[in-house]
């Protein structure tokens, strides 16, 4: 079940409270205060975990409590800290308390501390005066911080595969890398985003997000709605798809098809509309180069750069490889 938005109670643990204690032993009249601190209580701290890829685990955890600092005794002893709670995550959460972003898990193993546990009391060996040598006064341990955060998943990509259902997306994320997302002759065979890798012979390599279709109305819920292009929003490069159909395609039915996807990016975020795009022809194989070539000349003539591709024959592929490589710098986040 893939899982990219989790609402999380996290609750540290509270200090300890302080001791009120006095020495008692033979032969030690008027021993003085010994009552030790209170522990301080746990963190709640989520790590960035390469291993994972959603936020299933912690939608199983709705609620993040860590323990308790224990209280202070005699004899200057410290309670024990409470335990922490830490908390894997995947590379590409984004955490954050209502509109303010607390933290970006961008890199394998970095940590943040989603709530600091309290700290703990003092007991009465800290009020000692030379006017007051039997204080009775201690502290009460802190409470832990405790709010309520949005961990949303936004995977880290270098290039983000857009368009209509059954452009064609998936079956080019399979041509182009080692990935098998599930590929069939119907609308929103996609369900969650897939991930691949492209490499060339030197070693370069480039990260591939194929997204679920988008359809007109998703801006207000339709089909899948808006809920997965979190995940291109940190992408260098957008190729949107546009397929040519069996039959008579038209130039006129795909231009459609552009500004179709093109609004609704929009009306997701005009910073993700500005993206560099690559406008793929998809299924060039379904559309003879002779019918072919007036649609590619109208696109040009719109100022477009269009780049014809089928990925069920191999037809574009490595030159759309190569331009991928071109455009965007490899093994950056």
């Amino acid at each position: 079940m893939f899982v990219d938005y989790v609402k999380v109670y996290v609750k540290a643990g509270d200090g300890g409270d302080g001791c009120v204690s006095f020495r008692r032993e033979k032969y030690v009249p008027r021993g003085g205060p010994d009552g030790g601190d209170g522990g301080k209580g746990g963190d709640v701290v989520f790590e960035a975990d390469p291993s994972l890829v959603t936020l299933l685990d912690l939608k199983l955890r709705p609620a993040l409590r860590a323990g308790r600092g224990a209280h202070g005794e005699g004899n200057n002893k410290t309670g024990k800290n409470g335990a922490g709670v830490i908390v894997k995550l995947p590379i590409g959460s984004v955490i954050s308390e209502g509109e303010t972003v607390l933290a970006d898990l961008a890199t394998p193993g970095q940590r943040f501390i989603a709530a600091l546990g309290g700290r703990g009391g003092r007991g009465n060996q800290h009020f000692a005066t030379p006017t007051n040598r039997a204080p009775r006064r201690f502290e009460e341990g802190q409470p832990g911080q405790e709010w309520t955060l949005v961990v949303e998943l936004k995977q880290i990509a270098d290039v983000g595969i857009v368009g209509l259902p059954n452009a064609g997306k998936s079956t080019l994320l399979a041509c182009l890398t080692a990935a098998t997302p599930k590929i069939a002759p119907y609308p929103f065979t996609t369900l969650h985003p897939n991930l691949g890798v492209m490499e060339d012979p030197s070693g370069r390599h480039i990260t591939l997000a194929d997204l679920p279709g988008l359809i007109e109305g998703a801006s207000r819920g339709q089909g899948l709605g808006h809920r997965f292009l979190r995940h291109v929003e940190r992408t260098k490069v957008l190729a949107q798809l546009v397929a040519f159909e069996e039959g008579e395609p038209s130039y006129e039915a795909m231009r459609y098809s552009l500004d179709l996807v093109e609004a609704e990016l929009r009306a997701y975020s005009a910073r993700l509309a500005e993206k560099k795009r690559l406008i793929v022809l998809s299924k060039s194989d379904l559309c003879p180069p002779e019918r072919r070539a007036p649609i590619v000349r109208r696109f040009v003539e719109e100022g477009f750069q269009p780049i014809c591709l089928s990925a069920q024959t191999g037809e574009g592929a490595e030159e759309f490889k190569q331009l991928l490589f071109s455009l965007s710098a490899p093994n950056e986040p």
